[in-house]
């Protein structure tokens, strides 16, 4: 049994004020009173805390045995070079499968530097973030960052450790399983967001102005847009709330008008009037649900699922398919549509109905 709660007012999207380079201004209103700060502060706080990015962890330069030196040929001392390693800034590819793991990457280069390229550069060669990792697999929202300059012919090896984390981690705080002879751990800046502000102002629903209009600024550093940064805090915190359902004894339903209940009516009822050919279903599947008299998304989803494997050629592959499309329009197997009228005997009755009536309203 389900407990019944009154409407709350919530913003029906979230626009974007101002959208810059890495910084973003986006709006949501209306919320119930004191809503704003708490979802706002909730933010802000996932934001500048949770985010997660690649940045380099350790360095180990051939013929360097500690940070506290000079190397012969290079302008910058070796401190100087692991402050501009902490400047890197990368990307992680969300599509690429190798960047999924979270295994700390070895990225190796050997840096070889002539006098002839010395002659042409003036005298002077500046060893790039690009020198160092333009061949790696992730993107660099700085290649151009210089990490040290050469002043004489040399050849030597550079090894950088890649791993993803969250916040800043100072360097007697990385867990490196295996280290090297020389390596030098670094301090690495994980998070990708630099700035998060957040401000709650008065807006009017009907007669009343006590409502919240929740403002949410937001600056990144590249390696992360704020669009993403604020899709992945909404997603974290949503995760961290689910724990708490399992303490649910009774379900609660939102109380709307009749305008939101016509709506979400009317939006329910045209997916449910597509026909099974619309929703771009495999051959295999289509051909099956045709077999079985089965014409429309109505007639789909009030078919409970054991019986759908009863049909004729139909198996587990294409159930799976099928539930897999459905949930994508919000809908499953199996659905209770008696409080639309709609029952296993009149479903296609009742949704050609439905098809001429709305083909009538356009038409007038």
């Amino acid at each position: 049994m389900s407990v019944k709660y009154g409407k709350f007012e919530l913003p029906a999207k979230i626009k974007v004020e101002e959208e810059k380079s890495n910084f973003a201004r986006f709006v949501a209103e209306p919320f119930e009173r004191g809503y704003g700060h708490t979802v706002g502060n909730a933010l802000r706080r996932i934001l500048l805390t949770s985010m997660e990015s690649p940045a380099i962890v350790s360095v180990r330069i051939e013929g360097v045995p500690h940070e506290y030196m000079a190397i012969e040929g290079v302008i910058e001392d070796m401190t100087h070079i692991v402050l501009n390693l902490k400047n890197a800034l990368l990307r992680k590819l969300p599509t690429d499968e190798e960047h999924r793991s979270r295994d700390i990457k070895v990225i190796s280069k050997v840096i070889d530097i002539g006098g002839d390229l010395l002659d042409k550069k003036g005298g002077q060669y500046a060893v790039t973030l690009k020198d160092l990792m333009g061949d790696s697999d992730f993107d660099l929202v700085n290649p151009d960052l210089v990490i040290f300059t050469v002043t004489k012919p040399m050849t030597r090896k550079v090894d950088l450790k890649v791993g993803i984390g969250r916040g800043y981690v100072p360097s007697e705080r990385h867990g490196i399983a295996e280290k090297w002879a020389d390596e030098i751990i670094v301090d690495s800046a994980f998070s990708p967001v630099r700035l998060v502000n957040y401000f709650v102002e008065n807006t009017r629903v009907g007669q009343h102005t006590d409502y919240d209009r929740l403002i949410l600024e937001v600056k990144t550093d590249g390696r992360i847009s704020p669009l993403e940064a604020l899709s992945f805090a909404t997603q974290i915190g949503t995760m961290h709330l689910q724990v708490f359902d399992q303490l649910q004894r009774h379900p609660i339903t939102f109380e709307q008008t009749q305008e939101e209940l016509d709506s979400d009516r009317d939006a329910l009822l045209a997916k449910l009037a597509l026909k099974i050919n619309e929703i771009e279903l495999s051959v295999r599947s289509t051909n099956c649900l045709a077999g079985a008299n089965i014409d429309t998304i109505a007639e789909l989803v009030i078919m409970p699922e054991p019986e759908m494997l009863k049909f004729r050629n139909f198996g587990k592959k294409s159930l799976t398919e099928i539930k897999s499309k459905l949930e994508q329009m919000g809908l499953s197997l199996g659905m209770d549509l008696t409080r639309f009228g709609i029952t296993r005997d009149n479903v296609k009755e009742f949704i050609a109905d439905y098809i001429n009536k709305r083909a009538e309203a356009e038409t007038t």
